[in-house]
C-alpha cells in the first residue's frame, strides 16, 4: 500500500462539489495509477474516518488552441474519485 499523499493529489473544489459535501460525499483528484482500494486506504489514513463507498472516473483533457499562433496543445487527462463517507463523519479540507 502506499502512503496517503501520493495517492490524494488534491481536493476538487466547484459549487457541485460544495453541495455534495453537505451529504458526506468528498471529491479528490487522486494518481491515475491509484485504484478504489488505494484510494479508500489513503482516505482512511490522512483524515481518520470511515469510507462507504468509492467511485472513480478518468477525464480526458481537453484540446486547447493558441489563437495568435494556431499551435495545438492539450490539458492534461486526470482522475478523479468521490468518496462517500460513514453517515456523521466529516473533512474538514480548508482549515489553516
Amino acid at each position: 500500500m502506499r502512503d496517503a499523499m501520493s495517492v490524494l493529489i488534491r481536493p476538487v473544489v466547484s459549487e457541485k462539489t460544495y453541495a455534495l459535501m453537505d451529504q458526506g460525499t468528498y471529491v479528490f483528484i487522486v494518481d491515475p495509477r491509484a485504484t478504489k482500494i488505494d484510494v479508500r486506504h489513503a482516505v482512511e489514513q490522512a483524515f481518520n474516518v470511515s469510507v462507504t463507498n468509492v467511485n472513480t472516473l478518468n477525464r480526458k483533457g481537453k484540446a486547447t488552441r493558441n489563437r495568435r499562433t494556431g499551435v495545438t496543445g492539450s490539458r492534461p487527462s486526470t482522475k478523479r474519485a468521490i468518496v462517500t463517507l460513514k453517515q456523521g463523519d466529516t473533512i474538514n479540507l480548508f482549515e489553516n
